[in-house]
């Protein structure tokens, strides 16, 4: 297993980021980001996806100490686990989108299946 990217932040900035992020694509179902930090929410959307086909007291307590907003972790429990309920991981798509412009950052648009 590898290590985390570390984009860049202290790890308190960047689990901040990364929680926002995750928060932020759970709500829209769609955002636009840098590849690498596409990268590193997909693998956190799927688990708190996992966490919401469980549909536990003490999944959704994990989900609520990970995900900022609690609307979006009702809408984890109730629309995300209905709609994935037959399938087993694979919940998002990330597509390459081309260079950000002013710094050229490579930039992808990560979305749920």
């Amino acid at each position: 297993m590898s290590a985390p990217r570390k984009l860049g932040k202290t790890s308190d900035q960047r689990r901040a980021m990364l929680r926002q992020q995750v928060t932020d694509l759970l709500a829209n179902g769609k955002m636009e980001t840098t590849v690498t930090r596409a990268k590193e929410i997909g693998p956190m959307v799927e688990k708190m996806i996992t966490l919401g086909k469980k549909n536990t007291l003490a999944t959704r307590r994990q989900a609520l100490a990970f995900i900022v907003k609690e609307d979006v972790v009702t809408k984890v429990f109730t629309e995300y686990a209905e709609k994935y309920a037959d399938r087993n991981g694979g919940y998002t798509r990330i597509t390459r989108i081309g260079p950000r412009r002013g710094d050229a950052a490579e930039m992808a648009v990560i979305e749920m299946v």
